[in-house]
């Protein structure tokens, strides 16, 4: 499989150069060349595979030879040693629990085999990577536990000061060894875009051998297709037809793993892209204008995202027809306000604990059922409650428990470097630790 640049096609690499470039000429992301599709007959028969098999059937043609099959095989069964669990809310509504990973969040699946990945193509050669990765929450996390400790491999992490929760900044913060966290004065799209620069920049290039961890890396964005796959297997058990999406979005990369899942050949009635009120992307698919503004900073703050990478590539896959975008793809935007209500009556009525995120997913969901009765549907809840404690608490008067793997954490020393959000300041830091 080759993967061809988003800005110049003309420039086509391998998905190992892909994934250790991040990002082609002229920041532009990279995107397969050409869609797989599943064989109809597997997508049928979901229920006879292993999950490590299904897995590998989702991946094996985007890493093509370049990572032999047992290879392969070994990454995927570290990757998804965990449980994601689709349980049902109501009877028309279901949750696919995406936080039962080592740092409770979605971003584990593709965190963990990209590490794989590029630990394997670096294995044996004498040479130094350092993972450059800006958050707006679990992505941090999941890199940063990804990498702990993984020779040959420095990761340094931007994350907005004050926008991230207690628990989140300490699992970018406190790991120490080869994770360094750089606290940006700013917001997510500062980190953004000062990361977007670094990769650009010929002097840092010259001098240090970059990769992102980001979404926009293909070995982070595609593995995401796995859970969507695992969730329909599961979804057979009890229901006959088609489920409806919907998905937290804020870079867009978890929609835009889903939505590839489907042009593959995997069935989907609708898909929701569920925002907070950062609302371009609602607004675009209502208009077919595209108007960036500034972050606005809400409970659901891994969602605040006001120029969301990962679009270009839905664009992509739907060859920039707009009709065929919007006939696929709803937007739905949540304010703080609604959140915390549905947090509250969703505890109340069927005593299931959500979070910020999948609170706007599952209001998103609500509205759209209510208008289409017969339909039923899933949300993706990319986090575990803990790791917004303070907004789900205020909102059901009840004392989350600390799981066990995070007690330890949070007792540790919280080691970062606050840096203003401008690209000398990050040059400067990267340089300096050559």
């Amino acid at each position: 499989m080759n993967y061809y640049n988003l800005k110049d096609k003309e420039e086509v690499v391998n998905f190992k150069t892909a994934l250790i470039r991040s990002q082609g000429r002229e920041k532009g992301l990279f995107f397969p060349e050409h869609i797989p599709k599943f064989n109809p007959e597997f997508m049928e028969s979901l229920d006879q595979f292993s999950d490590a098999e299904i897995a590998f059937q989702c991946m094996k043609d985007f890493t093509g030879e370049e990572i032999p099959s047992d290879v392969l095989r070994q990454i995927i069964a570290e990757t998804i040693n965990f449980e994601i669990p689709l349980k049902p809310i109501n009877d028309r509504m279901y949750v696919l629990e995406l936080f039962h990973g080592p740092t409770l969040a979605f971003k584990d699946v593709g965190a963990r085999f990209m590490s794989h990945c590029l630990s394997y193509f670096l294995n044996g050669k004498n040479k130094k990577v350092t993972v450059l990765v800006a958050t707006s929450g679990d992505t941090g996390g999941a890199v940063a536990n990804g990498f702990l400790k993984t020779s040959g491999i420095e990761v340094v992490i931007l994350y907005p000061k004050n926008r991230v929760s207690d628990v989140q900044e300490q699992q970018l913060t406190a790991l120490g060894e080869n994770i360094h966290a750089l606290e940006v004065n700013g917001s997510f799209d500062d980190c953004q875009s000062m990361v977007k620069q670094a990769f650009a920049d010929e002097e840092i290039n010259a001098q240090l051998l970059l990769t992102s961890a980001n979404s926009i890396n293909v070995a982070r964005w595609i593995p995401q297709q796995i859970y969507y796959l695992l969730a329909l297997k599961q979804w057979r058990k009890t229901e006959t037809t088609d489920p409806v999406i919907s998905v937290p979005s804020g870079n867009f990369g978890n929609l835009c793993a889903g939505l590839l899942a489907h042009f593959r050949g995997m069935p989907a009635e609708q898909f929701i892209a569920a925002c907070n009120e950062n609302d371009i992307i609602p607004k675009y698919l209502k208009t077919q204008e595209l108007k960036f503004k500034d972050t606005v900073a809400t409970l659901s703050n891994a969602m605040d995202v006001s120029h969301p990478s990962n679009f270009v590539r839905i664009l992509e896959l739907f060859h920039h027809r707009f009709d065929n975008i919007k006939k696929k793809i709803i937007g739905s935007s949540v304010n703080d306000e609604k959140t915390l209500q549905t947090i509250r009556e969703v505890y109340q009525e069927y005593q299931y604990l959500l979070e910020p995120h999948s609170a706007v997913a599952y209001t998103a969901l609500k509205k759209y059922l209510a208008e289409n009765p017969g339909k039923k549907g899933l949300i993706l809840a990319t986090a575990h409650p803990v790791k917004f404690s303070g907004t789900v608490e205020k909102a059901v008067h009840t004392k989350i428990p600390l799981p066990e793997s995070l007690a330890e954490l949070m007792k540790k020393e919280k080691k970062s470097f606050e840096i203003e959000p401008e690209f000398k300041a990050l040059k400067k830091f990267l340089l300096g630790r050559r």
